[in-house]
């Protein structure tokens, strides 16, 4: 895509984006582990931006029950692996987009690859993948990226930003040696939607943290990957302070609510304690109803 196809592609971003910010943004290197529910259209939606440089990652392939919420999961691609589908859809927009593409899960032992000359983070990755989230957010720490976290919780968007030199994961979810892999899933659950929005809604039947199983939507999706473009652009062109941990956003259009604050001391703060505790008793009495 020469110089002249590329202004005419993205010419429609001018007016929020100026023509420097843009050839920041074309030259802007975004790492996105998980080619899933939120990481393929996050991929797109930031392909459509202007950004032309990836570094993406996805050892699964899509099947049909990915088809309710994933960009990329349709019948000509099922049984194909993720990235590879998704790198080809960022290809058919921007034919030039430079990719370094993993089909294989992101570990200790590629993550410094994986993270090699990128800009920032998106972590895209599986709800229930907990051990690699936490690998990956440590080594972005070390190398002094933001990650930009945004899960699709019931019908909503819940935002977390974190800094390189603000509070880590494990701080932030207040993760203590010794925890059952239940109680690390039920701080990160918690942990990472604070304003609660969809507990109003949600049949905690359907959540099994044993057996990583929950409800997902494809508009919570969407609306997850509206808020991580925005604030992976805020970030990229610098304009001006970042809302980061422990301060935290959700948006959920089927309540009609916007919810950010500031959880002091994270899931460390008192009333988080007792959200925890609350969301426990919910989702064991809601284990006890599948099992009669």
């Amino acid at each position: 895509m020469n110089d002249y196809i590329y202004a005419r592609a993205f010419s429609r971003n001018l007016g929020l984006i100026n023509q420097e910010e843009q050839e920041v943004l074309r030259q802007s290197c975004v790492a996105i582990p998980g080619m899933g529910g939120v990481g393929g259209i996050e991929l797109v939606t930031l392909a459509r931006a202007g950004i032309s440089r990836f570094h993406i990652a996805d050892h699964d392939s899509f099947e049909e029950v990915n088809f309710n919420r994933q960009y990329g999961a349709t019948l000509p691609a099922r049984g194909r692996n993720k990235a590879e589908v998704m790198a080809e859809a960022v290809r058919s927009i921007n034919p030039d987009a430079e990719i370094l593409l993993f089909k294989q899960a992101i570990d200790a032992a590629n993550a410094d690859v994986f993270l090699k000359d990128a800009d920032i983070v998106v972590d895209a990755l599986d709800f229930f993948a907990l051990e690699t989230r936490r690998m990956l957010f440590a080594k972005a720490r070390e190398k002094n990226l933001y990650v930009v976290s945004v899960g699709p919780i019931g019908f909503s968007g819940a935002m977390l930003i974190f800094s390189p030199t603000g509070m880590s994961f494990d701080e932030y979810f207040n993760l203590k040696p010794g925890m059952s892999f239940e109680e690390k899933m039920l701080a990160f659950a918690v942990g990472l939607s604070p304003g609660g929005t969809h507990l109003a809604y949600m049949d905690c039947k359907q959540v099994d943290l044993k057996a990583r199983a929950g409800p997902s939507l494809g508009l919570a999706c969407h609306i997850a990957s509206g808020m991580c473009v925005a604030a992976v652009i805020k970030i990229l062109l610098k304009r001006g302070p970042v809302k980061v941990v422990p301060r935290y956003s959700q948006f959920d259009p089927y309540t009609m609510q916007y919810k950010q604050s500031c959880l002091y001391g994270g899931n460390r703060n008192p009333i988080q304690r007792l959200k925890i505790w609350y969301v426990k008793r919910m989702l064991e009495k809601g284990k006890r109803e599948r099992e009669l």
